[in-house]
Formats: structure tokens, C-alpha cells, sequence
């Protein structure tokens, strides 16, 4: 059997130069007070339909920022920072803010929180129903929380070997939780008539827990109990096809009793499956393709195989302004590449188990002393395990270095086994500290203020006229893109609706 080092030895220095990666980041439009702004998603942004690089997530209230997917690190944070910069030019009139953290500002009622409107189209109309339904199964509050999306692909690469590269990041994905989970508090807002084990941060207006790293990605956040009872195998691509074609095709009486529209006419969800569409399926890492025109995300899978992954579990960075570094990134070129060369058995259902515990023993505890994790059935602290991987990324680390004729590479690793050492260094130890000595310990300030500091830094960056009417343009020909798929529309919703969730289109 072939080692990891002979492994990397296989691929050429121009192949590791094609590694490509792209961001899509979610964040909140909130009020300088910090409560949630009820606004709409602002014209001058353009459409959240068919703008490439602007768009809105669940809510109204939640841009999403996209770039393309770049070939090197540098680049894709560059346009990042350029879209950034376009939205607070675009909403600094307003004096409304990105909210910096994943956990949400002040939220309002539940059934207050606006779902994002994309239109009259079917298409459009489609997403808008979706998200009533997301509502109605989950709360809307679940769905303000934001993150970001890390898409990465490697030249080569196949699909057997892109759910090699997901069992191992499953298997893994603590040391991730570890070093850059940055949720360890929230608003009580936020669960507001819910059961919780969160504690009180004393004389204070915020819940936490002492050593969680990211309560975005424990029980309080994208969890679901209808989505636990799917133990979704990742051995490979008809195995994960076949798991999410049931999901999508059975009816789940928890989602019939919500029924599909409600008397008045109103739909309250796209189907009564335990899934609606695709996209519904929540986990830390997705395998990704490009879809066509109508084209379903399974059908697109299935067809033409994995284009690329999708790393899902990131904490926005509240210290930054655009919410992830540049030696963040390396960090995960490295963390992904050495998930895909080392050795990766198929998954069981008692590791798929094993790994759903660790999850959640790594977010809401990961910063514990002396707390220790089960790796096949025996238990190892998690900083031991932890230090062990990313010993093992060294070569890997060098080898991007000398692709890229930096030593970038290396010096991210670098930081992140020192910090495996130094708890107290992690960004959700960080915002602890802060919640608690600068800000009363009041999560909304803590935010706030974040926030604030990240618009102010974006607004004080060179901006050139033609930056402003290159995304003015873009906002232009995005509204323009809109009313075409409108016009173009010949079918009722409710045919469309049936034709596009036709188990046929999931083949």
C-alpha cells in the first residue's frame, strides 16, 4: 500500500498549482443598535436571483457573498474584500451593519424574521416556498445563523476519491472545530423558549459555554433531529445518492401533517418528503457539482460526478472583516489535502456515530482540559489527536510551499500546532475574553462593535469609480437577467413545481 508521501510524490508541482478554492459567506444585515435590520434586500445590490456574486441566504436579512473559484488564496480573498467593500459602500447610507459573528444579532419574533424574495418567477417563487418550509420544520431563528462556505477542487481528482477525502474530513473535522470555531456565546435571544444547557455569563446579557468552540455547530445550531435518523453513508457516490434520493422521495408524517399549503392557498413548503430539495441536507462537508438550467443538485451528481467539495462547519471570524484569513485558508488547502492522500477506510454506522459524538463533544466542550474523543471505539484526548494530524500535514505544507514558491503553507501550519497547544489562543477563547473584559459581558456589544470596526476598516480601503460602476453594472445587468426568467416563465407554479420535485429528476 502506497504511503502518503508517495502519494503527494504523485502529483506534480503544476497539479497542487491548480488547486482551486471559493467562498461563499453568509452575514447579517443588522441596525447600529444591533437588532436585526427588517429592510429588503437593498435594490442597489442588484438581484438576489442572478447576481453572481451577491445573492441572499435564508432570510432577507442574510447577504451571501460569493467568489468564483480562484487558484490561489490571495486572489479569492481579494474579491472577497472587493465585494465586501461594494455592500458597505451600498449600505452605509442606510447605517446598516454586517453583523461580524455566526450567531445572530437581536432577532425578533420568530414569525417576524423576513424569508428572502427572489420574484415572481417559478424558480424564484420555488426558493421563497423552500425557505417557508425551512421555517416552518426548524424555526426561522435556526436559519440566521451564518458561516462561511469553503469550496475547494484539486485537478485530477475523481469522485471516488473526493468521498475518500470526505470520510477523512468527517473523521477529522475537530481540529477544525478546535482551531477556528469562533461561537462560543449568543444572544438569549436566540433561544428564547427553548431548552438549553447554555450558562448566564455573570451580571451580563449573554449564554455560553466555558469551553465550547462553536455552538453554531452543536445542538443549538444546524441540527436536526427528523435529519439524525439518516445515517447517510460516504463510501461513495451511489451509496450517497441513493440515502439522499430516499430522503427526498419518502414522506415524513412530522412534514404531511404540516401539509403542503395551508387553507388559505399559501404554500408552506415545496414537498412533505424529509427533505424538500438537496440543499436541505445539513452537514459539515457536502460533495458538489455544477448544475444546468432546471437541473436537480442529485441528477447533476449522479450524472457527471464531483466536481468539488464543500466545507461547511467554518465560524464567521468576528476579529476580521471579512470573517477568514488568508492563513486560515492555507490552513485548510493543507487540512483537505491531507484528507485526501492519507489512508481512508469505508465508514460503518458505528463510526458514523462515533463521529456524530465527537462533533459535539468537540463544539460545545473542545477547549476542555484533559477532554478526550473516541477514534474506533477507543478514547485519546483531543489535543493529542489533533497534534498528531497536523505533524502528519508537514510534508504537505512544504510541498504547496514549493508549488508556490512561498513558505506561506508551512507558516500556517505552523501557527495552528502552535495553538493546539495554547487554548486560549483560539479565536472562541478569544471571544470569550472579550464578551466578558471589554464589552459587560453582553454578546450584542461584543458584536456590535465587531461589526462596526469591520465596516469602518472595508469603508477606509481604496474604492475607485470604476470598481463602483463595474458592481453598479453588475447590479444592472443581474435585475435585467430577473425580469428575463420572468418573461420567459409559461408554466402555473404548481405544474412547474410538480415537474421540477418529479422523482424522474432525481435519476
Amino acid at each position: 500500500m502506497s504511503t502518503l508521501q508517495d502519494r503527494l510524490a504523485a502529483y506534480p508541482a503544476d497539479a497542487l498549482r491548480g488547486m482551486r478554492c471559493g467562498i461563499e459567506k453568509e452575514g447579517l444585515r443588522a441596525l447600529p443598535s444591533g437588532g436585526l435590520a427588517l429592510t429588503p434586500h437593498p435594490l442597489a445590490l442588484g438581484s438576489a436571483l442572478t447576481h453572481p456574486l451577491i445573492t441572499t441566504d435564508y432570510s432577507e436579512s442574510q447577504l451571501e457573498l460569493i467568489t468564483g473559484a480562484h487558484r490561489g488564496v490571495q486572489q479569492c480573498l481579494d474579491e472577497l474584500t472587493e465585494v465586501h467593500q461594494f455592500v458597505h459602500h451600498t449600505l452605509k447610507d442606510s447605517g446598516e451593519l454586517l453583523w461580524a459573528s455566526s450567531m445572530p444579532c437581536g432577532l425578533p419574533t420568530d414569525e417576524t424574521i423576513p424569508l428572502a424574495r427572489y420574484g415572481s418567477s417559478n424558480i424564484g417563487r420555488a426558493k421563497s416556498v423552500y425557505r417557508m418550509g425551512l421555517g416552518h420544520r426548524y424555526g426561522r431563528r435556526m436559519q440566521t445563523i451564518s458561516g462561511i462556505h469553503y469550496n475547494w477542487s484539486l485537478p485530477g481528482v475523481d469522485s471516488g476519491q473526493y468521498f475518500a477525502l470526505i470520510r477523512n474530513f468527517r473523521r477529522h473535522a475537530f481540529v477544525l472545530l478546535y482551531l477556528f470555531g469562533a461561537s462560543p456565546a449568543l444572544c438569549p435571544c436566540f433561544v428564547q423558549g427553548r431548552e438549553h444547557r447554555l450558562q448566564q455569563m455573570a451580571g451580563g446579557n449573554a449564554l455560553y459555554l466555558p469551553h465550547a468552540t462553536s455552538l453554531r455547530m452543536g445542538r443549538l445550531g444546524y441540527q436536526s433531529e427528523a435529519q439524525a435518523r439518516l445515517a447517510v453513508s460516504y463510501n461513495g457516490l451511489q451509496g450517497y445518492a441513493d440515502s439522499l434520493h430516499e430522503a427526498l422521495t419518502q414522506p415524513y408524517p412530522a412534514y404531511e401533517s404540516v401539509g403542503l399549503r395551508n387553507p388559505g392557498g399559501d404554500y408552506n413548503q415545496l414537498g412533505t418528503s424529509l427533505l424538500q430539495i438537496e440543499n436541505e441536507f445539513y452537514g459539515s462537508i457536502r460533495p458538489k457539482r455544477s448544475v444546468r438550467t432546471g437541473e436537480r443538485p442529485l441528477h447533476a451528481l449522479r450524472e457527471r460526478g464531483v466536481e468539488y467539495v464543500e466545507v461547511r462547519l467554518m465560524d464567521l471570524d468576528p476579529f476580521v472583516p471579512v470573517g477568514i484569513t488568508a492563513a486560515t485558508m492555507r490552513l485548510l488547502d493543507v487540512f483537505l489535502l491531507h484528507c485526501l492522500l492519507s489512508d481512508s477506510p469505508p465508514d460503518t454506522p458505528e463510526e458514523i456515530a462515533e463521529l456524530q459524538h465527537n462533533q459535539q463533544l468537540a463544539a460545545e466542550r473542545g477547549r476542555e482540559p484533559g477532554l478526550r474523543l473516541q477514534r474506533n471505539g477507543h478514547s485519546l484526548p483531543l489535543t493529542d489527536w489533533g497534534a498528531e494530524l497536523l505533524a502528519a500535514c508537514a510534508p504537505l505544507a512544504a510541498a504547496l510551499d514549493a508549488s508556490h514558491g512561498s513558505d506561506d503553507y508551512g507558516a500556517a501550519l505552523h501557527a495552528a500546532r502552535a495553538l493546539m497547544t495554547a487554548p486560549a489562543s483560539t479565536p472562541s477563547a478569544r471571544v470569550l475574553d472579550a464578551i466578558e473584559r471589554r464589552h459587560g459581558c453582553n454578546f450584542e456589544d461584543f458584536a456590535r462593535r465587531q461589526s462596526i470596526a469591520a465596516r469602518d476598516l472595508l469603508l477606509a480601503l481604496p474604492w475607485s469609480a470604476g470598481q463602483q460602476a463595474r458592481y453598479l453594472a453588475l447590479a444592472d445587468e443581474s435585475v435585467a437577467a430577473q425580469k428575463a426568467i420572468e418573461a420567459a416563465d409559461t408554466l402555473p407554479f404548481e405544474a412547474w413545481r410538480e415537474q421540477y420535485m418529479a422523482v424522474a429528476g432525481l435519476g
